[in-house]
């Protein structure tokens, strides 16, 4: 497509989705909750057409180089594709959040002041490689009141379709129009420049990929932004920490699935347990198969390989990881504010007074104790799913569900009342 067909076609995607975020904002709450869980009976109903359909993804990406991280987080198989018929259901279940009074107040003027929540409007989600976020985001919108403009990659693109199509099933057959939840039909980066300039169409924009895709957006966009950034997580081991669960997360915050954004990147030692826990997680870590970029003072240990400048402040996405040492907390808390994103960040430690420290000194959207980074994620948190981890301070923080999906307004109310 050329640029004055994208222009049309954008255009037209996005008067849909205004009529379509007109209807929703009305909607019965049982009729959205029966449109998901028969869009989640069609994902299993389909789950070969997705499967085939993920199969052709799955070997583009082998033939364009991708590492086996990435094409982890594009595989599907029956598990995961049950899991996303799980987490429709899931959010189908959520309480409704469109009308709920989130505060109530007389004045002694005599009027009654109701905070309401209400939809958003139309959302345009920009993501890149994992499949599961068609469904995700379409859920957690459609269930939020909102009419969303979904834009995956190019990597995900014949699995993604199979998806969408499976969500506009469950819509059509509960009443709702099919332009609620839009598939943009083409991968062409010139849809997504003009989704960021579709001011009078579209409420917010969630980006949901890397740290270059984030940066594109934010430097571009006119419509306002959720920011979702890079997952650079680190973890502090105290010197108080516990060896026997200092293995156990660490060990699952960087292997269970390194391509996700809760996936630790960084472990900072404190110096007294240096020879004696750090020793045992590296080694460990290493008789894995990760890769450790390890400091001066961690250089004596057999199989790591020296840090360079350019390995604070990665986010590897794969078996690698860096490695470093701290004479205190404080230290500890210094290099995760240079080096982090603000993402999530974790301390192992048996010492309250240094768990309290770190949790209030740092400002991570997500801050932990004693728990695996991969619990970094909304369907954990209870919320069903996410659209994504915010990382700015405005509207939407840490995990965005479907409340953080919501707006309010005002309703005034009194009996012939005036102001003198």
């Amino acid at each position: 497509m050329n640029s004055p067909d994208i222009k049309i076609l954008m255009a037209e995607i996005g008067k849909k989705a205004k009529i379509s975020a007109e209807v929703l904002a009305c909607s019965d709450p049982m009729e959205k909750q029966q449109a998901l869980v028969r869009a989640a009976e069609s994902i299993s109903d389909n789950k070969e057409k997705i499967l085939s359909e993920n199969f052709k993804d799955i070997q583009k990406a082998k033939s364009n180089g991708l590492s086996d991280a990435m094409i982890d987080r594009l595989l599907l198989d029956d598990i995961r594709v049950e899991g996303i018929s799980k987490t429709l259901n899931s959010i189908a279940t959520l309480k409704d959040p469109i009308g709920q009074i989130i505060s109530e107040w007389n004045q002694p003027s005599g009027l009654n002041i109701k905070r309401v929540q209400t939809p958003l409007g139309v959302i345009g989600v920009i993501y890149e490689s994992r499949p599961n976020v068609t469904a995700d985001a379409g859920g957690l919108c459609f269930k939020s009141g909102n009419a969303v403009i979904l834009r995956g990659g190019s990597e995900s693109s014949h699995s993604s379709k199979a998806i969408h199509s499976c969500l506009v099933n469950g819509l059509q057959s509960s009443g709702f129009p099919a332009e609620a939840i839009q598939l943009v039909p083409t991968t062409s980066r010139e849809a997504v420049s003009e989704m960021l300039s579709m001011t009078d169409y579209i409420d917010v924009i969630v980006p949901r990929g890397g740290k270059s895709l984030v940066k594109v957006v934010q430097e571009q966009a006119k419509v306002p932004v959720f920011a979702h950034l890079e997952g650079i997580v680190h973890i502090y081991i105290d010197k108080d920490a516990s060896l026997e669960k200092t293995l156990k997360i660490v060990l699952n915050s960087k292997t269970r699935r390194t391509g996700i954004c809760g996936a630790v990147e960084c472990l900072i030692f404190h110096r007294d347990i240096v020879s004696t826990i750090g020793k045992d997680v590296l080694s460990l870590l290493m008789a894995r198969g990760v890769r450790v970029n390890a400091d001066k003072a961690l250089s004596s240990l057999k199989g790591t390989n020296p840090a360079k400048d350019e390995h604070w402040g990665k986010e590897y996405l794969d078996m690698e990881i860096s490695a470093l040492v701290v004479d205190g907390i404080d230290q500890a808390m210094k290099h995760i504010k240079t080096f982090g994103s603000n993402h999530t960040d974790c301390i192992v430690t048996e010492d309250e007074k240094s768990a309290q420290t770190f949790l209030n000194g740092l400002d991570s959207a997500i801050v932990m104790h004693n728990v695996s980074t991969q619990f970094a994620d909304g369907g954990e948190f209870g919320m069903g799913a996410e659209i994504g981890i915010s990382t700015g301070k405005m509207h939407a923080r840490g995990p965005v569900g479907v409340n953080q999906l919501t707006s309010f307004k005002y309703i005034v109310s009194g009996d012939g009342i005036i102001r003198t």
